[in-house]
Formats: C-alpha cells, sequence, structure tokens
C-alpha cells in the first residue's frame, strides 16, 4: 500500500486545481485520473468534449453566419463550399494541442504530484482502490465530475440520439435537428447548428428558455433566435420517441395539445448526471443524495477529511468554479488558518449565444422578495455607440440595485461580447460598489463596455439625449 498527504479522484477542471494548489504547498498527492464521461481523458470535460471544442465551433459558425449574411457591404462574398469536416478535424487538433500544453505537461511539470490513470474507489474513508493498487491518502478530494443525463422517453433505447460530444464528434452535418433542453447548452450548439446551416427546433419543458436567468434576457433572446429561423416550443413534455425511414420522431404534449417533431438527427441537453456511482461511497460513509456528493461550505463532505469540488457536488455546473473550489478544497484541507468559502452570488455565468448572455449577482424577482423593493434600470444595447459601429445593435444590460443605497446587486447583460464585458459587473456585485462608483470610472470610447456604464447613469438621466463625449 502506498501513502499520500492527498490523494484527488479525479482529473478534470477542479482536481487540476487542487494537484496544482497541493504541489505548491508541497504535500506528496496521488491524483487518479480516468472518468465516466465517455471520451474525456486528462483534463477532464472541458477541455476533451466541453467548454473548448464548443467554444471553437461556435467561432467557426458565427464566421459562417456572417458570410451567408453579407453582413458588410462591399465585398464579395462568394466563398464556395462549407467543408464541415474539415472543421471538425481542426477543431481536434487544437483539442489536441491544448490537452497536451495545459494538462499533460503541466501534470508532468509537478514534483509532488504523481498521475494515476485508473478509476478510483474507496475501500474506507483513508482508502482508494486504483486499478487493484490501494492507495492511502489523510485527505481525499472527490472531484469527478458529471455527464450527460438522458430523460427516460419511451422507444428512447431503439434511437441512435446525440449529447454534447457525440454532437462535436458528428462529421456531417445534419439537415435538421431536435435540441431538447433550453437552457445554456442546448441553446449554444442549436444555434451553433443554425449558423451553419442546420434547420434547428428547441423543446423546453419549462414555459421560457433560461428559466433561472433574468426574463428580458431571455425573452430577447428567444426573439434573436426565432428571427434567425430557429424554431422554440416551451412547455414541452416528451412523450415517445422513434427512428423511421432515416428521421427521428419525437412525440410529445405542447400545453394541452399533442405535438410530433421530427428531424434527421436528435440532442438532449437536459442537465448533467454525477459520476459517482464507481466510487463505493458507502465504503467511506459519504452522503450523496440523488448522486450528487453533499458537502458544507467550506467544499467538506460529511465525513471529516473528505472534500469533494466540482460538477459531481452538483450547480452551478462552470468549469472556472470547480477549478476554484478544488483550490479552496486544498486550501482547507491543509491549511491552518480559517476556512476559505465561496460566495455562489459572485460567480459569474456565460451563455455563449450570437449574441451572448452573461450575469452576475440576483435578479430583479430575488431583490424584490428579499428587500420587497427593488432598483432596476434596462439599457438597450444600441444606445452604445460601438454597437453601431461594429453593426450589431442587438441586447440589453439591466442593473439591479438597492434604491436606497444605490449597491449594485446584479448585472445581467445580452450583446455582443457579453461573456468578456461581464466581469466589471462582477466586481461591483463582489466588491459592493454603487452606481455612483461606476459612473466616476472612466472608460475607453468606443467600446462595448461603455454599455454597463450607460446603464448606471440611466437611473439619473435620459442617456438616449446624451452625446458620446457626457462624462
Amino acid at each position: 500500500m502506498e501513502k499520500f498527504g492527498y490523494a484527488i479522484i479525479g482529473q478534470g477542471a477542479a482536481a487540476f486545481a487542487a494537484a496544482i494548489k497541493a504541489n505548491e504547498i508541497g504535500i506528496k498527492t496521488a491524483i487518479i485520473g480516468k472518468n465516466a464521461t465517455e471520451g474525456t481523458k486528462l483534463g477532464g470535460t472541458c477541455i476533451n468534449v466541453g467548454c473548448v471544442p464548443s467554444k471553437r465551433m461556435i467561432t467557426v459558425a458565427r464566421f459562417a453566419r456572417d458570410l451567408r449574411l453579407k453582413r458588410f457591404k462591399g465585398f464579395d462574398y462568394d466563398a464556395g463550399s462549407l467543408e464541415y469536416e474539415q472543421i471538425v478535424n481542426e477543431k481536434d487538433e487544437l483539442v489536441k494541442t491544448l490537452q497536451e500544453s495545459k494538462y499533460e505537461d503541466v501534470i508532468a511539470s509537478l514534483e509532488n504530484v504523481a498521475y494515476i490513470n485508473e478509476f478510483g474507489s474507496f475501500e474506507d474513508k483513508n482508502v482508494i482502490n486504483a486499478g487493484g493498487k490501494s492507495i492511502e491518502a489523510s485527505k481525499i478530494l472527490i472531484a469527478t465530475g458529471a455527464r450527460s443525463m438522458i430523460p427516460e422517453i419511451k422507444g428512447i433505447e431503439n434511437v441512435d440520439y446525440l449529447d454534447n460530444e457525440k454532437a462535436l464528434s458528428l462529421k456531417k452535418l445534419p439537415e435538421s435537428l431536435i435540441v431538447v433542453g433550453g437552457r445554456a447548452l442546448g441553446l449554444e450548439f442549436a444555434q451553433m447548428f443554425s449558423m451553419f446551416g442546420t434547420k434547428v427546433i428547441v423543446l423546453q419543458r419549462s414555459n421560457t428558455i433560461l428559466p433561472n436567468w433574468e426574463p428580458s434576457i431571455a425573452r430577447h433572446l428567444e426573439k434573436y433566435f426565432r428571427d434567425d429561423g430557429i424554431k422554440i416550443a416551451t412547455g414541452v413534455e416528451l412523450e415517445a420517441i422513434e427512428k423511421n425511414n432515416n428521421k427521428i420522431t419525437l412525440n410529445a404534449k405542447v400545453g394541452d395539445k399533442s405535438a410530433e417533431f421530427s428531424a434527421e438527427k436528435i440532442l438532449f441537453a437536459t442537465g448533467r448526471a454525477p459520476n459517482t456511482e464507481r466510487l463505493n461511497l458507502k465504503n467511506a460513509g459519504v452522503e450523496a443524495p440523488k448522486g450528487f456528493i453533499k458537502i458544507n461550505n467550506s467544499m467538506e463532505t460529511n465525513v471529516k477529511g473528505i472534500y469533494a469540488a466540482g460538477d459531481v457536488t452538483g450547480n452551478p455546473m462552470l468549469e472556472t468554479l470547480a477549478a476554484k473550489e478544488g483550490n479552496i478544497a486544498t486550501q482547507n484541507a491543509f491549511g491552518k488558518s480559517e476556512k476559505r468559502r465561496i460566495d455562489i452570488n459572485e460567480v459569474p455565468s456565460a451563455v455563449f449565444t450570437e449574441p451572448e448572455a452573461a450575469m452576475v449577482g440576483k435578479t430583479e424577482e430575488q431583490v424584490i422578495k428579499e428587500l420587497k423593493t427593488c432598483g432596476c434600470n434596462a439599457l438597450p444595447i444600441g444606445l452604445v455607440a460601438k454597437a453601431s459601429i461594429i453593426s450589431d445593435t442587438r441586447g440589453v444590460v439591466k442593473v439591479v440595485i438597492n434604491p436606497k443605497t444605490h449597491e449594485i446587486l446584479g448585472v445581467h447583460m445580452l450583446g455582443h461580447g457579453a461573456a468578456d464585458l461581464i466581469h466589471e459587473g462582477v466586481l461591483a456585485v463582489k466588491f459592493h460598489m454603487k452606481l455612483e462608483d461606476i459612473i466616476d470610472t472612466v472608460h475607453v470610447f468606443p467600446t462595448m463596455s461603455e454599455a454597463f456604464k450607460l446603464a448606471c447613469q440611466s437611473f439619473f438621466v435620459d442617456v438616449s439625449k446624451q452625446s458620446c463625449c457626457t462624462v
């Protein structure tokens, strides 16, 4: 039996951040890899089958859309045919390059960390079985992530359906596609395929896409999707699915009415299931209601010395949050000072659609529920000079404040580059800044980042009547 100070089960963002921090501290660490998410390897979901490949494909799809729509005058847009397989192959090469440089090379450079390419499972609360070999550790981190969850529908076992990983591996562009799920993942894939030329319909169970977001953001984005030819049906209840004559047919109810949807391919973006089945958690006594591991606000499970981080602990499932959790769990496991914690309210989220959506902090509804009042203003992106310059005036910025103190409690953006722009809002929420703090900060002109400043100014003046030079 080999002894370590720290054992990490998993090989994704949370596990990697934990290993890097443990190496920095000087703890002898074993990182036990492999993942139940099919297709992943060292680096986990994000680099291999998640954020990196999907955002590459979305970027290329946007370019294809701009060519098709002839966004700017004065160009010959005769670009020839779309070589989709070549686009996919270039995506695969990018993933391979980054996986090697950001993960394989990095893990090899950590002198205090040993990588074991095996599934890990508990023998007891201090011993992990890794491919038949027993690993003993005083502290353990579970960071095994999550995988696509496919709903139980009559006939689904006879249908060759797609999840996000399989969709990224397609070598041929489908003529038509049903996307089941209207949250971030479903919307990104729906629009990506649509921009490449696939006919797409999105089916969402709730009565709106992005149901946990600020409603005005969801409404505007839905309109833009429809304007681009993407069909959307909400309030959908799935009933049965079958394949006939190279077409997949999905029977459902939309409200009180029966409906039938058919397409060449179907993609399920219906949530994530935790990778905990192989862990033998009962041997360690770790609680995992509904499969997701239960932790306290310092990342520790119900068993002292065993921590968990990342998607295996449930929502929100974000790569950067997983990394932060892995880092903090490691500091809490070996630090002697006060336990570090994460405030989820300060964590931003983004949807990489076109235009992008991003948010941080609280919604208007949440603030009203807590304070019984709210100050809220929404700025149309068209009032930002840079939006006209780049010929994309779609979107809105909504700022939610405490009307008594002017403290910024939430920032919600929809517009070009919103996933980059949200970080000024993150700092505002994190450090309890007020409207006046943002207004008093000089912003570069012309930039999209002025949208946040203008949204804050709109609480005091009619910004539609301001010149570009107004301070």
